[in-house]
């Protein structure tokens, strides 16, 4: 087994299944991040046994309330895309051979899925009981990402999507 701590939740991975924590990474934070300002990272990079590479990006709204949720797809399609895009580069130049085996073999993958993993306040108020409607979210992500993954998911604890890992 596998575990992984990111913003305060612990996600568990299986056996065969390999995750690294991106925006943690050598070659992101100082060779690619470097290139210019504004360029964002994926929290996540897995890849499963069926080799499907999972772009996962996590947001707890209960611990810090992060981007408004109106900006919630632009922010995410952004950060796929410029992970995406450093990708390559980190296969032949990152630094850190663990960081270029993982970027080979994300780049090898039949697949790629992209998880918004989404933790909200229990009750925001009477009216609105969710601050941000999960269905509205996946809605503009589908446009947003369409060519990368046409279904991305957006995902809870308590609601995990059938995604094959575990979050506590």
């Amino acid at each position: 087994m596998m575990r992984l701590e990111v913003d305060g939740l612990t996600f568990t991975f299986s056996a065969g299944w390999s995750a690294d924590k991106y925006d943690d990474w050598s070659f992101y934070r100082n060779q690619f991040g470097k290139m210019r300002d504004g360029i964002k990272a994926i929290d996540l990079l897995v890849l499963d046994p069926d080799n499907t590479a999972w772009f996962v990006e996590v947001r707890d709204y209960r611990r810090h309330p992060h981007t408004k949720p109106s900006e919630l797809g632009d922010e995410l399609s952004r950060k796929v895309f410029d992970t995406l895009a450093a990708l390559l580069p980190a296969q032949v130049s990152a630094n850190e051979e663990p960081e270029r085996q993982m970027a080979s073999a994300i780049l090898r993958a039949s697949r790629l899925r992209v998880v918004l993993h989404l933790e909200q306040p229990a009750k925001h108020s009477r009216l609105r009981p969710r601050a941000i409607n999960p269905a509205d979210v996946a809605q503009k992500l589908r446009r947003l990402l369409k060519p990368i993954d046409a279904h991305p998911v957006v995902a809870e604890t308590d609601h995990m999507r059938g995604l094959g890992w575990r979050v506590a």
